[in-house]
């Protein structure tokens, strides 16, 4: 599957220590089987876990059943863009790694609010950004 990242280009693997992504290939690919488009690469944080535990989707506990091993803080793992955009909404969004997050992503979240959140974004590139929006 070659797919592009948020930035247009190639999309980078996101972990493989938990083996992440929707087709459990360390990548975020997107296909057509995956309604839950998981295609945002993020680093979860203590709050967004107790978040996302809070609204219904414990991310936190490991599943042996379905291979889920459970994250812990400062795990990578691509997550539903839908679940990134509403955990940016109650400002609990996780770091984002936008080389490793699909550009799938943007039919949901807004690439300078995943920049805000990106873990590899140039801050130079961000502060530009920023002052064209303003």
């Amino acid at each position: 599957m070659t797919q592009k990242n948020v930035l247009g280009t190639p999309l980078q693997a996101c972990c493989m220590s938990p083996i992440t992504g929707f087709y459990r290939d360390g990548f975020c690919h997107v296909g057509a089987d995956d309604i839950g488009v998981h295609a945002v690469c993020i680093e979860a944080t203590a709050d967004f876990l107790e978040f996302s535990k809070a609204v219904g989707n414990d991310l936190s506990t490991p599943n042996p059943d379905h291979h889920f091993p459970g994250l812990n803080p400062g795990d990578r793992w691509c997550l539903c863009a839908s679940r990134w955009q509403q955990a940016f909404e109650a400002n609990a969004a996780p770091f984002v790694i936008l080389e490793s997050t699909s550009e799938h992503a943007l039919v949901y979240a807004d690439l300078m609010n995943l920049k805000r959140y990106a873990l590899d974004v140039d801050v130079n590139e961000l502060l530009d950004d920023l002052k064209r929006n303003v």
